[in-house]
């Protein structure tokens, strides 16, 4: 009987289960943000356009949150298993992208 791991069965990412998904989300993504190309294209009112930025800035912002917790949950909580300096690692890498996310 082969026992099938983590990563095996999910990939090598936490996202990885979910990659369609991400795909599929970081596509409407990139379709706003092709949006925001034809607005300013067609000379559309500031303000109009603002609000097509903060929708495509909050659709980022929602995707690296659910990439996050995905992180956690699969590499962090794996490094979690064997703790010592793998663990400092990833709750130090975790760290510093939460940083990111929040300067942005």
């Amino acid at each position: 009987m082969t026992t099938i791991t983590n990563t095996e069965a999910h990939g090598p990412h936490g996202y990885s289960s979910r990659k369609s998904d991400h795909l599929k989300r970081l596509r409407r993504i990139e379709g706003q943000v092709r949006g925001l190309q034809r607005m300013v294209d067609e000379d559309t009112y500031c303000i109009d356009i603002l609000t097509q930025v903060s929708a495509s800035t909050k659709a980022l912002q929602s995707f690296a949150l659910a990439l996050l917790e995905e992180h956690l949950r699969h590499c962090v909580a794996a490094a979690a298993e064997h703790g010592g300096a793998e663990l400092d690692a990833k709750v130090a890498e975790a760290g510093a992208a939460i940083s990111r996310l929040l300067r942005s």
